[in-house]
């Protein structure tokens, strides 16, 4: 019986994620050599098919943990095979999510807006999933795996320690939207009903019916303890990161004003109550 696809794919704009995974699949064959087995043979023993099996020692497909433990039951590697679990776990991700997860591990303090989806750091692994199915072109099964899992992963700062200061302003029409269905949006509602409780988490919500509204235009500041930070906007520089205090001065009053201008944390925890007990 065939298990689940092995791999995901290789991040093809990513020079040195491609080594390592080069890397991985080069000492996978040398291992399969010296235990005297064929692709085929090899193949049949874990589950999967032979092209799979070249395409993973070629360097062309990341295989997942799960693959790496059963090779290293068939091969007898003794933890070897299993242990490059730790390199592939550095790069499996797409890398602008890394990059992302990378500055957010740093951070002491972030904004984050976004006025057409939850932001990421907020999103359960069903809204995630909704999102990159509604991509298009569309993403391969496989590629909605691999950028749920990355997007997923991001949100272990929220539980990190020290945690940094976080604050998000959402949009009321995105918390509406049943994107996935009306079930994924239940469950997400009452995920940020828990996120918001912590007390390193701000949350506000921006009603419908704001008649001030400072600009529905994508917007992030990540703040570091050496007293620098990166900002970034949809409506700035082409959503480029910027670091100069003049642009970042910008981002953050205007994330000032949309903080005004929305709902409490009180009113906005009140807000998504009722909105989960109409969904």
């Amino acid at each position: 019986m065939q298990m689940r696809e092995p791999t995901w794919e290789v991040d093809q704009d990513d020079d040195r994620g491609a080594a390592v995974v080069t890397t991985v699949g080069r000492q996978l064959r040398l291992r399969r050599q010296a235990a005297g087995m064929r692709a085929a043979e090899f193949a049949v023993a874990v589950g999967y098919g032979e092209d799979m099996i070249y395409k993973i020692e070629g360097g062309k497909r990341v295989p997942r943990p799960e693959f790496l433990d059963r090779a290293d039951e068939v091969l007898r590697a003794d933890g070897l095979v299993s242990a490059m679990k730790e390199d592939l776990a550095k790069v499996r991700h797409p890398r602008r999510e890394r990059a992302l997860a990378k500055l957010e591990a740093r951070s002491v303090e972030m904004q984050l807006y976004d006025p057409l989806n939850i932001p990421g750091l907020l999103q359960t692994p069903e809204y995630a999933r909704g999102l990159f199915l509604m991509r298009r072109p569309v993403y391969t099964p496989d590629e909605v795996d691999w950028y749920t899992a990355a997007r997923v992963a991001r949100a272990a700062v929220i539980g990190r320690s020290p945690a940094p200061e976080l604050s998000f302003v959402v949009e009321e029409c995105v918390l509406r939207r049943p994107l996935g269905g009306r079930d994924v949006l239940r469950r997400q509602l009452e995920h940020l009903l828990q996120v918001a409780e912590l007390r390193h988490v701000e949350l506000q919500m921006m009603p419908l019916d704001r008649v001030e509204h400072v600009g529905p235009s994508s917007l992030e500041v990540i703040k570091f303890e050496d007293g620098t930070a990166i900002g970034r906007s949809s409506a700035v520089c082409g959503g480029r990161p910027m670091s100069d205090l003049r642009s970042l001065r910008l981002l953050e009053l205007r994330y000032g004003i949309l903080r005004t201008q929305a709902l409490t944390p009180g009113e906005t925890g009140d807000a998504i109550r009722d909105l989960l007990r109409s969904t």
